[in-house]
């Protein structure tokens, strides 16, 4: 039977206070190699060696600490200046080596295959250099190695390098006194909180699920402090959006404490990440079965069932939700939102307005309330939404997008074009501002500017069949019949019976109306 890295709560065999004797008969007896494994943390590594160092006098014992990531183990012992005379060699730090392949796995989606064949994409190049060097590590040094690690890291050996991992004289377990579990682990509790997370780098992050992980499964670990170290797990796959970990933890709480609703409707949070709306909305209704008045999973539940395309019913959990937390900006903007969607524009303005009197420099809800005005044709009060929203965050491409698309509408076409160069400069892909931007153009007579920008549109969309339509009436204004027949072939292509129909009766291609493959063309 494997086992495999990702299966962190099956914890070694251990064993009690006697292991340590074991140890040190292990290192007397020794002579020459040996090759040793011990799992502790790195406080209670570096503790080990003090008390070995006091307990073995007759041997000279040294240490090689490992401060970052290596892959050649043995030109590291082979370059130490007393070799020769090392008795029994502690190595700490190796699994700093580790932790980007531990990142790699879960960020870059390998298949199973990949995460556990031995594959190089799987291996450590560190484990590649031992199992290579493992016959000149025997004969070249007359040392007992001493690996210190924890336990993903041992894991490591006995996954990828089994062959090595099978030289070991022994295996030695030091779990963490309770104590300094306990102390460990309120820090862990304490400290962890969504925001901070944010803040660490995927490595970093990954370090913290590894070490939350060793917390759990520590001998004396509490059921409570279990729980809430699960919940940290929670959060730290949450920030990663690594929804399926969540989901494994959040299923380890609840097996712990079932009437959880928080964990419950975290699950729900989860499952919506991975687009598993039906199982979401179940995990939220659990949650309150158990507490009723949970104004969060209220909230979320009304963005399942919106997903769902069950409107009525998600305008109703954002109700509940909202009478028990009247104040919560977010839920009225997504009220908003859905009213928007099931077209009723002037409720969804009074929701955003309700998001804006209790938070005034909410982005989001000056940009939903711009668009509904807009929607509305409410275009000067569109463009005053617009414009609170970028003083707030200038860099949001959409807002410049759909203030330029109000300007036009009020026929301002130079200002138009300068919020759709805007909102080029922060996303220089954006297809819907540079069509938009050539149709400006084209109600300025700049046509040759206009057929420029409907291209880069093009680029971006082979398939907008407006802007090769409107390129074909720029160049019918300037009475280019080939460039104007081959572009309104195209846009007919795309879209036979709108544009034959349209082409017809637009007086841009008047001037080349009675050519016969015009009239060939628009009559199919």
């Amino acid at each position: 039977m494997s086992l495999e890295l990702t299966d962190w709560d099956k914890d070694l065999p251990s064993q009690a206070d006697e292991e340590y004797q074991a140890l040190v008969r292990t290192l007397n007896f020794t002579e020459g190699f040996g090759l040793l494994f011990v799992r502790c943390s790195p406080a209670g590594g570096e503790q080990l060696i003090t008390k070995v160092k006091a307990d073995i006098s007759n041997k000279n014992i040294q240490v090689l600490r490992l401060q970052q990531a290596v892959s050649n183990l043995y030109e590291i012992i082979d370059n130490l200046d007393n070799k020769s005379e090392i008795n029994v060699l502690f190595i700490t730090g190796l699994e700093h080596s580790f932790y980007e392949y531990e990142e790699c796995k879960s960020l870059t989606g390998w298949n199973s295959k990949d995460i556990y064949s031995y594959s190089w994409k799987g291996v450590p190049p560190v484990l590649i250099n031992l199992n290579q060097q493992r016959e000149r590590l025997k004969d070249n040094f007359n040392i007992c190695f001493v690996f210190l690690l924890p336990i993903f890291a041992i894991k490591y050996f006995i996954q990828r390098a089994p062959d090595f991992f099978d030289w070991r004289s022994g295996l030695f377990e030091f779990p963490i006194d309770s104590e300094t579990l306990e102390q460990e682990s309120l820090r862990v509790i304490q400290e962890g909180d969504y925001d901070r997370y944010l803040t660490l780098t995927p490595e970093e992050r990954t370090k913290e699920i590894l070490r939350v992980q060793e917390l759990i499964v520590e001998e004396n670990q509490t059921p409570k402090r279990q729980c809430d170290l699960l919940i940290n797990l929670e959060i730290l796959h949450l920030v990663g959006q690594n929804y399926k970990e969540m989901i494994k933890s959040f299923d380890k709480a609840l097996s712990i404490q079932p009437d959880d609703y928080e964990t419950w409707s975290n699950r729900g949070t989860a499952l919506f990440g991975l687009g598993h709306y039906e199982e979401a909305l179940t995990s939220y209704d659990k949650a309150l079965s158990i507490q009723p008045d949970y104004h969060e999973a209220w909230k979320n539940r009304g963005l399942v069932l919106f997903n769902l395309g069950y409107n009525a019913e998600a305008l109703a959990s954002y109700d509940k939700a909202l009478s028990i937390q009247p104040d919560d900006h977010e839920a009225w903007n997504n009220r908003g939102n859905l009213l928007g969607n099931l077209g009723r524009n002037e409720k969804a303005i009074t929701s955003y307005d309700k998001a804006l009197s209790i938070h005034p420099e909410y982005y989001q809800a000056w940009y939903n309330r711009g668009v509904a005005l807009y929607d509305l044709g409410h275009n000067e009060e569109a463009i005053a939404s617009f414009d609170k929203a970028l003083s707030i965050q200038q860099d949001k491409h959409e807002a410049w997008n759909n203030r330029g698309n109000a300007l036009s509408k009020l026929e301002r076409y130079e200002e138009t074009l300068n919020s759709y160069d805007k909102a080029l400069c922060i996303k220089p892909d954006l297809h819907q501002a540079c069509y938009n931007r050539g149709i400006a153009l084209w109600n300025l007579g700049r046509n040759e500017e206009a057929i420029a920008s409907f291209n880069k549109a093009l680029e971006f969309k082979p398939d907008l069949h407006q802007a090769w339509y409107n390129k074909a009436c720029c160049y019918a204004l300037q009475d280019n019949i080939e460039q104007t027949l081959e572009n309104l072939q195209q846009a007919i292509n795309i879209s036979p019976d709108e544009y034959r129909e349209k082409a017809k009766t637009d007086t841009d291609f008047d001037n080349i109306r009675h050519d016969e493959r015009f009239q060939a063309l628009i009559q199919g």
